[in-house]
């Protein structure tokens, strides 16, 4: 008989709202082990989520894009994952919700007629973010722009994603203004709800329990909710993690991002790493 060692976990690294920005998003990649300084996948194996929110508020909304889509083709040549979901904010600009846009950055695609070009669904970046997804699963860990009420748990992160791309081109043409109240684009919905957040533990722990266990997850990790202190936080026992610090310089410029590897789960800041979760308890098999 003998006794292998831990078995690795694949590396995951998450993060939130970018809002624009894309220089504090190229140094948290560089300083998570992502990206290299030209924006280049350097992450080997990695997992890297990011919870939606590109748009909106700054003003480096294709050249973002851009970068996620090259990080997405370069880390599947290295055997690596990069899953970019869709945000509330990538919704609203589908449908024509142009309230957060600068005119800035509607200047940086030649003009309001070339921007609504890009964002039809046969354009360059509607025809990309039509085919993303609302929410995963990552090993135990559950990824989304706002958070998955009980409600759509139920149904597991696969309906969730389903419904989501046989709706949205219809939804689009709506312009939002049609559609079932409780589908996957309402204020309940993954990219709006922020019950996780906000509500009080003593009401909205409980329901946490009861999603997770839907979903056959330890873990939500989700955006949305600015953290205004610029931190990660977690609730409910660190089964809820907020990963929205305010990237973009239009809300303070704050740098960081997750990790988790196995049961840990940890805040890289650009000068600290901060454990969020128990040490894991150690893994091995017997032959």
């Amino acid at each position: 008989m003998c006794k292998l060692g831990d078995i690795p976990s694949p590396r995951i690294v998450a993060m939130g709202d970018l809002h624009g920005d894309y220089d504090n998003t190229l140094t948290i990649l560089q300083f998570a082990g992502i990206a290299n300084q030209t924006g280049h996948w350097i992450g080997k194996d990695a997992i890297f989520v990011q919870t939606g929110d590109v748009v909106d508020r700054g003003l480096d909304t294709i050249r973002l894009y851009d970068l996620i889509q090259q990080l997405r083709e370069e880390a599947r040549d290295a055997g690596g994952l990069v899953i970019p979901l869709l945000g509330n904010h990538e919704i609203m600009n589908l449908v024509g919700d142009l309230r957060y846009v600068r005119p800035e950055e509607t200047a940086t695609f030649g003009g309001a007629k070339e921007r609504s070009k890009a964002w039809a669904a046969d354009g360059f970046i509607g025809s990309y973010l039509i085919n993303l997804n609302m929410t995963t699963k990552v090993g135990s860990s559950v990824f989304c722009h706002g958070g998955i009420h009980p409600y759509f748990a139920k149904f597991g992160v696969d309906w969730i994603n389903d419904q989501t791309h046989q709706s949205i081109e219809g939804y689009m043409k709506g312009r939002g203004r049609h559609g079932d109240p409780e589908g996957v684009f309402s204020g309940e919905g993954p990219t709006w709800y922020r019950g996780y957040a906000l509500d009080p533990e003593e009401d909205v722990c409980p329901m946490l329990d009861a999603a997770l266990k839907m979903m056959e997850a330890d873990r939500i990790v989700v955006g949305h909710t600015v953290q205004r202190d610029g931190k990660i936080h977690t609730r409910c026992d660190g089964k809820v993690v907020l990963i929205d610090i305010g990237i973009s310089y239009v809300y303070g410029g704050h740098r960081g991002a997750i990790e988790i590897i196995g049961d840990q789960v940890i805040a890289i800041y650009e000068d600290r790493k901060e454990l969020l979760s128990p040490q894991p308890k150690p893994f091995h098999i017997e032959l």
